[in-house]
C-alpha cells in the first residue's frame, strides 16, 4: 500500500474499534441515535470546524476546512449507519446484542472508515477547501439520503460534489469498481390487492378464488420482462410476498401481492409500471375478482457523472494498482439512495473489496476489517486531489 495508508495506520486501528462497537449496537433506519451520538461526538474531538446533528431525523454532518492555500473545492463525502431487520447467525464477540437487528449490509464498516478518513485528515489538514463528512440514516428503505436533501444539507453545508463507496463482497480486497452513468438500479415497490368472493373451500364454484388469480398474476408478471422490455434493456420483477386466507377450507375473499420493480431506464419504468396495470386488471376480470395496483417509485437510478467518476477511478487506480480497478464494471441491480444526492450534485459512487464473505442482507455477513485501510486511503487522497481543482 502507499505512504498515505502507512500514515494511517493509527487511525485505521481504532475504526477497526469503533466498527466493531457499530455493528454490536445495530440501529434501525432512523433510530440510529446511539450511533450518530458516538460519530457527533468523534466528529468534535477531532476538532471539527462544525458538526451538526439531526439533519433528515437522525444524519450527522461535519465540516472539516483545508490548511492549503487557496479557495479549493468543498467535497462531500457519505457514509450509511443503518442496519437491517435481520437475526445474526454469527457467534462472533462483536455480534449484534440487538437481537433481531443487525448490520447485515456493511454500513458499520462505511462509517468506521470514514471515520477513519476524518481523524487522519483532521490532524494533517493537508489540502485545500473543504470536506463536509455525511453520515446519512436510513439507506434500507428509508430514502434517508432525500431527508437529508429535503432537511437543508446542501444548503447548510456547501458541497461541490458528492461521493459514495459500498462493500462488495466475493470483490478481492483492495479492489474498486464503478462505472460511469447507471452503477445501481432504480427500486420500486409494488403491492396487488385482490377482491373476489370467499366461499367454502368445498364448494369453489359459488366463489371467486383469490388465490388462483393471485397465482395466475405472479406467473403472469413474468412474462413482461421477457415478451415486452427489449432484449438489450434490463428489468426485474419480482413478487416476493403473497398473503391469503386464515384456515384449510375457507376459499379467501382477499389477497395481496406484494414486491419490487428494478429498471435503469425511465422509459422502461415507466414500459413495466403500465404493462403491470393492464395484467393484473386483465386476469382479475377473466376469474370474476378486481384487483387494484400500488406503485411506488422509491429509489431513482444511481448515476455517475463522467468527470468525477474518471477521476475517482484514477486516484484509485494510483493508491492500489491499475489492474485493481475495474472502471467499466456491468450495473448492479440492488437500489441505492445516494442516487437522490447524485440528482443534486456531480459525483460518483464506487464498490470496494469486502473479499471472501457471505452476500449483503445475510444472517452470516459480516463486514471485513482489513478493507477499512482501502476506503479511508482512497477518501483521503480523494479530498486532497479534489479540493484542489
Amino acid at each position: 500500500m502507499s505512504a498515505v495508508v502507512d500514515s494511517l495506520e493509527q487511525a485505521i486501528a481504532e475504526a477497526g474499534v469503533w466498527r466493531r462497537r457499530f455493528h454490536a449496537c445495530p440501529e434501525l433506519r432512523y433510530e440510529e441515535h446511539e450511533t450518530a451520538a458516538f460519530i457527533a461526538g468523534k466528529l468534535r474531538e477531532f476538532g471539527f470546524d462544525r458538526v451538526e446533528t439531526g439533519i433528515g431525523k437522525t444524519g450527522v454532518v461535519g465540516l472539516l476546512t483545508g490548511r492549503r492555500p487557496g479557495p479549493g473545492r468543498n467535497v462531500g463525502l457519505r457514509a450509511d449507519m443503518d442496519a437491517l431487520p435481520i437475526r445474526e447467525a454469527n457467534e462472533v464477540e462483536h455480534k449484534s446484542r440487538n437481537v433481531g437487528v443487525m448490520h447485515a449490509c456493511g454500513h458499520d464498516g462505511h462509517s468506521a472508515t470514514l471515520l477513519a478518513a476524518a481523524r487522519h485528515l483532521s490532524v494533517q489538514r493537508d489540502f485545500a477547501g473543504s470536506a463536509v463528512f455525511i453520515f446519512q440514516p436510513a439507506e434500507e428503505g428509508g430514502a434517508g439520503g432525500k431527508a437529508m436533501i429535503d432537511d437543508g444539507l446542501f444548503t447548510r453545508f456547501d458541497v461541490d460534489e458528492v461521493y459514495g463507496l459500498h462493500n462488495m463482497p466475493h470483490l478481492a480486497l483492495g479492489r474498486f469498481s464503478t462505472t460511469v452513468g447507471p452503477v445501481t438500479s432504480a427500486s420500486d415497490r409494488f403491492t396487488i390487492e385482490i377482491e373476489g368472493r370467499g366461499s367454502h373451500a368445498s364448494r369453489p364454484q359459488e366463489g371467486v378464488d383469490t388465490l388462483l388469480v393471485g397465482t395466475q398474476i405472479v406467473n403472469a408478471l413474468q412474462t413482461i420482462v421477457a415478451r415486452n422490455v427489449h432484449p438489450h434493456e434490463s428489468a426485474v420483477v419480482s413478487v416476493t410476498m403473497f398473503h391469503a386466507g386464515e384456515t384449510d377450507n375457507v376459499i379467501p375473499q382477499r389477497a395481496q401481492l406484494r414486491g419490487t420493480v428494478r429498471t435503469f431506464n425511465g422509459k422502461i419504468q415507466d414500459l413495466v409500471q403500465s404493462r403491470m396495470a393492464q395484467v393484473i386488471e386483465g386476469i382479475a376480470a377473466t376469474y370474476g375478482a378486481t384487483a387494484r395496483l400500488e406503485y411506488l417509485r422509491d429509489y431513482p437510478v444511481t448515476l455517475n457523472h463522467p468527470e468525477q467518476t474518471a477521476h475517482a477511478v484514477r486516484i484509485a487506480r494510483e493508491l492500489v494498482g491499475h489492474d485493481q480497478v475495474e472502471p467499466a464494471m456491468k450495473p448492479v441491480m440492488g437500489g441505492e439512495d445516494f442516487s437522490f444526492m447524485l440528482q443534486e450534485k456531480p459525483g460518483a459512487f464506487l464498490f470496494f473489496g469486502n473479499g471472501p464473505s457471505s452476500g449483503l442482507h445475510t444472517p452470516q455477513y459480516d463486514f471485513n476489517d482489513q478493507a477499512i485501510g482501502h476506503g479511508a486511503a482512497f477518501w483521503v487522497r480523494l479530498v486532497q486531489d479534489r479540493t484542489a481543482l
